[in-house]
């Protein structure tokens, strides 16, 4: 069965983006520090590794924001996977791009996902997505690309993730140049 595995870049104190995210500026000041380490997407060495295996997904969840504030990826995240944007609301005039298509149920989201990638990983984008589906019991796991910078502020990746105690086994840690890679897999 397809896993739903989020992959976030994170600074230390627990950023995904600077302050002030919004459109013309997606990372927020200073956010694009969080992506260095894809400067050696093309290496054989670790930070090559994790870019390859994100690529290798074979479709995408994305919260709505995340997908608003990547242009909607002009309907193509990569190679022509579908994308399945986790909404709170759909507009019926509102036509997303290419593969992509809006859910507003979290089960039906990742069951539609799982379905698409055919056994292959689906990639999970966005705080507020991987939270529904943490809370959901869809997430299995998760792929940190944790940056040694202090961002002092910007939009975390865990808040609002409510009073859930939520379990982590380590299933890998590979240091790479800007980052070090972490990988949980999420224990129900």
């Amino acid at each position: 069965m397809s896993r739903l595995v989020l992959y976030m870049a994170m600074s230390l104190d627990g950023f995904i983006a600077g302050p002030d995210d919004r459109p013309g500026q997606e990372l927020g000041r200073a956010g694009g520090r969080l992506f260095n380490w894809l400067d050696d997407r093309g290496s054989d060495g670790p930070n090559g590794q994790v870019y390859r295996e994100a690529l290798a997904t074979r479709a995408v969840i994305s919260g709505r924001r995340t997908f608003e504030l990547a242009g909607r990826w002009q309907g193509d995240h990569h190679d022509g996977v579908p994308i399945f944007v986790l909404t709170h609301h759909v507009d019926e005039d509102d036509v997303p791009p290419g593969s992509a298509r809006f859910v507003t149920d979290v089960d039906e989201c990742a069951e539609r996902a799982r379905a698409a990638a055919g056994g292959r990983d689906v990639l999970v984008h966005g705080a507020g997505a991987a939270q529904a589906l943490l809370r959901a019991g869809q997430l299995d796991e998760i792929a940190i690309q944790l940056v040694q910078v202090l961002l002092g502020d910007g939009r975390r990746l865990f808040d609002g993730l409510g009073p859930e105690h939520v379990e982590l086994e380590p299933v890998r840690v590979l240091p790479g140049r800007d980052v070090t890679h972490l990988r949980y897999r999420v224990l129900r």
